[in-house]
């Protein structure tokens, strides 16, 4: 059985040579580059299964070797991994809007290295299934489409994401750039108010599309994207879907049903907000949440995020659950929430 191979590419030596030790240990195979230049001639040559890079090196930095090799076919779909002393927000969101698919903070020890290379490879072999069994998905999607093959190829072509739990995909005022497709898990989407609230516009399962509306109306996003539940997605430049637009009408027109589904449900979710009782707008959030399960009896979810799109205080959700759960409407066990009764909350009185 051959070895798995790692490429590092790291200027530092002592860091080099340590990391090389650790992965040679746990038997996976291991080559080594002192510099990005170098490290791209030998990702070209070998074709690893994962690359550790630096950031900060000479000649060519961390996220000069992402994008050379992103442009290649060949190493394109390589998980990258960034290994860095920085750590902020802006560092992080630039690694990521690149394509990089994890990042490990210095100094990391054996267990945060082994755990990362691992998490990456099965996360790939997951990949390559998604890809397989979510294509028929893709085309249902676009069954009518004259362009169906064009979009197909858009999407083949770029990496399906993983997302951990709480990560945010894109902040509010971020530039408006990509359209995401869901593939598993979930992901909310949410705006502040001026006194500092958070509320919630959307929340969205596998093959629901987000960041469209942003996308069309400016150049910014008009909310924030976190993951509600670990998630895989796909993402797909705004030339791109230009493109498509203008040369397929029925692929414009799957789209604007969506922004005009997006518009309906963020009109209900204002009628709510004026006119229904706390217990009916809590109930109505519940039978959302629950329509984007459809596979599994429970879901997860927190106070805070219930509260945010129902657009109550944290307190009042943990009152009108408890009489829910009271009522054998839902039961509730450390955060996962199941409903034991639809009918009944679906004709809960005002």
């Amino acid at each position: 059985m051959e070895k798995i191979q790692i490429l590092i590419i790291e200027d530092n030596e002592d860091i080099r040579e340590s990391t090389s030790e650790i992965l040679e240990l746990a038997n996976y195979q291991v080559y080594q580059a002192s510099n990005g230049k170098q490290g791209i001639d030998l990702a070209i040559k070998h074709i690893p299964d994962i690359i550790l890079c630096d950031i900060m090196m000479p000649e060519l930095d961390g996220y000069g070797v992402l994008h050379l090799l992103n442009k290649r076919e060949d190493t394109a779909l390589i998980p990258f991994i960034f290994i860095t002393a920085k750590a902020d927000r802006i560092e992080i969101r630039k690694g990521i809007e690149m394509g990089a698919d994890d990042y490990l903070t210095k100094p990391y020890d054996d267990i945060e290295l082994l755990n990362a290379i691992e998490s990456r490879l099965k996360k790939r072999e997951r990949q390559r299934n998604i890809y397989s069994s979510n294509l028929t998905q893709i085309t249902n999607l676009f069954q009518a489409s004259h362009g169906l093959e064009e979009l197909q190829k858009a999407f083949n072509e770029r990496k399906i994401k993983s997302f951990k739990k709480k990560q945010v995909i894109y902040y509010e005022g971020d530039a408006a750039s990509t359209v995401y497709l869901m593939i598993s898990g979930s992901v909310k989407t949410t705006k502040m108010t001026e006194d500092g609230k958070e509320f919630m516009t959307g929340v969205y399962g596998a093959e629901d599309y987000f960041g469209i509306t942003s996308l069309f109306a400016g150049k910014e996003y008009k909310e924030t994207a976190e993951v509600l539940e670990e998630a895989t997605l796909c993402s797909v430049p705004r030339e791109v879907i230009d493109q498509l637009f203008y040369k397929y009408p029925d692929v414009a027109e799957k789209f604007i049903k969506i922004l005009a589904g997006n518009v309906i449900s963020h009109e209900e979710q204002l009628l709510q907000l004026a006119y229904f009782s706390v217990r009916k707008r809590m109930a109505e959030v519940l039978l959302k949440l629950h329509t984007k399960h459809p596979q599994t009896e429970n879901f997860e979810i927190s106070r805070e995020n219930l509260a945010s799109m129902a657009g109550m205080a944290i307190e009042t959700v943990s009152r009108i659950l408890s009489d829910f759960k009271e009522e054998n409407l839902i039961d509730r066990n450390a955060g996962r929430i199941t409903i034991l009764d639809i009918s009944r909350l679906q004709k809960l009185k005002n």
